[in-house]
């Protein structure tokens, strides 16, 4: 799923290329792509837009008169500008936004798409700035709040740190990516709880969260003016799996910092990535599938799980 950095480059991107441009049509290949009714999707056409912003892992285009499209991505949307009256996809394709030319420039068409069976992105046509509230899940901005109002944030019930970074309630725009590189970063476990943080670990993970974000944003931001410059007007591989992370996607891979492999605990359609001696004084944490199946055998630190794959030693 597009998280932060890449929806902040996905916002700066369209608002280049769609600001002052009037939405002529809007035609949707697929009706579940769609969740309001009132107003209509027409009510957009004829507008100009005024803005594009980003409300947590949400693209919010703002047209005249107070009429946004509040659109999310979810795992698998993507979006790619191509010339005026496109056609829509046949198999991914679920939508195109035809825009009008700009001042000189000829007009275009922002196609959204989205890979596999399960379609999980959604467009809401929404009339008033108060009505965007229904969209904020109440988490602070992290790289605009303070070391007090992260703090505050993390404080806000008692939760591992891998839930609380990726909890929308608490902070906007981080997934499951972005808070393994910040984890990993910060020396901190996934599983250790925000409320036995100390003052020092507070510190730690802050200064990882902004680090992580803003070096991650401004890499990608290059990657995206490269490609503008290469006639690629919105960014391509947009992916949580990116060269140059540390740990998110790595498992099995050497840890960059100190070489231990990089371990993985497996729930529901994710997978957490840490290295063991960075992040747990070499503990191994429980997997739930292979600790499920292993039991009293599963390996408590890195030595026990080496020894495992090696096997009994010749004798």
């Amino acid at each position: 799923m597009p998280e932060l950095p890449d929806v902040t480059v996905y916002v700066e991107r369209l608002e280049e290329l769609t600001r002052a441009r009037v939405l002529r049509r809007v035609r949707l290949a697929s009706p579940f792509l769609l969740r309001s009714v009132e107003p209509p999707l027409s009510a957009a056409e004829g507008r100009a837009v005024q803005a594009v912003r980003r409300l947590g892992k949400r693209i919010v285009l703002q047209l005249e008169g107070e009429l946004f499209l509040v659109l999310h991505l979810m795992i698998a949307g993507r979006l790619k500008w191509a010339p005026a009256g496109a056609r829509v996809p046949g198999r991914v394709g679920l939508a195109a936004f035809d825009f009008e030319e700009r001042r000189g420039e000829a007009g275009g068409t922002l196609l959204l798409t989205e890979a596999g069976s399960k379609k999980r992105a959604s467009l809401h046509v929404v009339a008033g700035e108060a009505a965007l509230v229904d969209f904020d899940r109440g988490g602070i901005e992290p790289l605009a709040a303070g070391p007090a109002a992260f703090e505050q944030a993390l404080r806000r019930g008692n939760h591992t740190l891998k839930r609380a970074l990726t909890d929308p309630r608490l902070l906007a725009g981080i997934g499951n990516a972005y808070s393994d590189e910040i984890l990993h970063r910060a020396r901190l476990s996934p599983l250790q709880t925000t409320a036995h943080l100390d003052a020092a670990e507070v510190q730690r993970l802050h200064e990882a969260t902004v680090a992580v974000l803003s070096e991650w944003t401004a890499r990608l931001r290059a990657e995206a003016e490269a490609q503008a410059r290469a006639g690629r007007l919105l960014p391509e591989k947009v992916t949580a799996f990116r060269p140059g992370m540390a740990v998110h996607g790595r498992y099995g891979q050497p840890c960059p910092v100190c070489g231990a492999k990089v371990q993985r605990i497996v729930y529901a359609e994710n997978e957490c990535n840490y290295c063991a001696r960075c992040q747990t004084g070499g503990k191994l944490l429980a997997d739930r599938v292979l600790s499920r199946l292993l039991k009293d055998d599963w390996p408590r630190t890195l030595e026990e799980l080496e020894e495992l794959r090696e096997g009994p030693s010749a004798g």
